[in-house]
């Protein structure tokens, strides 16, 4: 017999432990010989302390990836100054963001094929290779440059982290770690604009770039070292370099359309509809790749069944939300507040911190709870009231404060369970897969928010106001009234996000998670 088959799986893993037996009884017969059953063998157990350790090298390396989402903004007019070009400063910040999503879903599938240690290390390679060529950049087109290499690292960061930490703890306790990385996200996202800011007008703007080394280099000390402990799960197999290239074009050309889109040309220029026409023809070109496919890049069935579509659609739908309003807020800060820059800075803490408080909830929940998706459910619906409630109810600014942070609070109880849930549907040697899936859908629905919130206030403003960017000197020019009653668009469309995902999270199938029934809380420190 060459392949392990369902009705076989008692006979083929009696001699392995039970939790390498479910995950073997799970595999579809076309993805495991029994040539690789010797690879799933577990090694010795990682103590408590080793994976401290690994959890806190992953959580300095997504740190990395996070911080660099958001800690160049407030450099952009010392570059633009510098350099002498503001026109194309925008491209500093995008050509990372498409590199990013664009290779999320590579390196997922390629950390199944040639494992986490050799994926980590390389994207954290690529990552300081372009922080260190941003910060001797000549000019601003090899920033550009620089930074779209940057992005190819800090793409991979996300989902081979997450796939490690699957390697390395049981999925019923994974949620209060997944819980921890969003933590590190938010407190990246926070402190970036604040230390890029600091660094641009105090010391010199390349020192954005340059501090990375370290971090790199203090992340890959931690986790080396230790990788060799972690439990192998991966698959050498044949690489489908062809559906990796479709699948990779196809987004970065919708994300320019969702960039361009109504800011470089009207949606319904010729060049946006022939870059729409593009966009739906290599996703279709790369589905009808994947069908014929002896192993494809990213196996169609593996998107299907009853988790999860419904998780990549209710975590897309949550972070869609956060995405925009975080984006769009400050606008109605200024504008009906009146609040300066910097204060309208402060005033999206609620939002940002909230959310991991919420996260570390349902990670915990999932610890202890059996029907460990209510907290979800309970969680969005939660949101989608408060949603409502700001869409309906005009407020003071600290009543508004206050029921942003209780929206924050039920959606970031989506993340842990959509992310947990999803890798818990699959096989191990798929598990990689699946999580640059995840981080790739993600990506793709935040960006959409990001563009449709800025068409929505548009539409409802009737007047050709920049909403992105440099849209801080034309806030004084709108109305406070005309503005609030355009918001009430955008935290309606948040509100019908919350409300998908918890119809979403309804839907989804809930499988019992592996691990222990009951938990201690996990420490992180001594």
């Amino acid at each position: 017999m060459n392949k392990f088959e369902r009705q076989n799986s008692s006979a083929d893993t009696q001699t392995l432990p039970d939790d390498i037996a479910e995950e073997l009884s799970r595999l579809p017969s076309e993805v495991l010989s029994v040539d690789d059953a010797p690879s799933l063998a577990p090694p010795a157990p990682l103590s408590q302390d080793e994976v401290r350790t690994i959890v806190i090298s992953l959580m300095l390396t997504m740190f990395l990836a996070a911080l660099d989402q958001t800690i160049v903004a407030t450099a952009l007019p010392t570059i633009g100054r510098q350099f002498h070009d503001v026109s194309n400063l925008s491209w500093v910040i995008t050509a990372y963001l498409l590199a990013s999503t664009a290779v999320a879903p590579v390196f997922g599938t390629l950390s199944d094929i040639y494992g986490r240690r050799m994926m980590i290390i390389i994207s954290l390679s690529l990552f300081v290779a372009g922080s260190v060529l941003c910060a001797i950049a000549p000019n601003l087109p090899m920033l550009i440059l620089a930074r779209g290499l940057q992005g190819l690292g800090g793409g991979g960061i996300m989902p081979v982290v997450q796939t490690v930490i699957s390697d390395v703890v049981s999925p019923r306790e994974r949620g209060q770690y997944q819980a921890y990385f969003s933590s590190v996200w938010m407190v990246g996202g926070i402190l970036g604009p604040v230390i890029g800011g600091v660094f641009a007008e105090h010391l010199h703007w390349s020192m954005i770039f340059w501090i990375n080394v370290p971090l790199a280099a203090a992340a890959i000390a931690l986790l080396l070292p230790r990788m060799k402990k972690i439990p192998v799960f991966h698959r050498k197999r044949k690489v489908d370099w062809l559906g990796g290239v479709l699948l990779m074009a196809s987004a970065v050309v919708f994300m320019l359309v969702l960039t361009w889109g109504g800011t470089r040309f009207p949606w319904l220029s010729p060049t946006v509809l022939a870059m729409v026409g593009g966009a739906v023809a290599l996703a279709v070109t790369f589905v009808w790749h994947a069908r014929r496919a002896d192993e494809p890049f990213l196996p169609l069935p593996l998107l299907g069944g009853s988790v999860v579509p419904f998780g990549l659609m209710a975590g897309g739908c949550a972070l869609g939300a956060i995405t925009g309003l975080t984006v769009q807020l400050p606008l109605y800060y200024e504008a009906v507040y009146h609040l300066s820059a910097s204060e309208a800075g402060l005033a999206l803490i609620p939002l940002a911190a909230v959310s991991t408080v919420g996260a570390a909830v349902a990670g915990r929940t999932m610890a202890r709870a059996k029907h460990y998706k209510r907290v979800a459910i309970v969680g969005t619906s939660w949101a989608a009231l408060c949603g409502l409630g700001l869409t309906l109810t005009t407020l003071p600014l600290w009543a508004l404060l206050t029921l942003m942070a209780a929206f924050a609070l039920g959606l970031g109880t989506t993340f842990p369970v959509c992310v947990v849930s999803v890798q818990n549907s699959v096989a191990r040697p798929q598990v990689g897969t699946i999580t640059g899936a995840l981080n790739f859908f993600r990506s793709l629905m935040s960006s959409f928010t990001v563009a449709a919130f800025a068409a929505i206030l548009l539409i409802a403003l009737g007047a050709d106001v920049p909403l992105a960017g440099e849209h801080y000197g034309a806030v004084n020019a709108i109305p406070a009234d005309d503005m609030r009653h355009a918001f009430r668009y955008v935290f309606g469309a948040a509100t019908a996000l919350m409300t998908g995902a918890a119809l979403c999270l309804i839907m989804m199938e809930e499988r019992p998670l592996a691990g222990p029934s009951t938990t201690q809380p996990v420490e992180m420190a001594e």
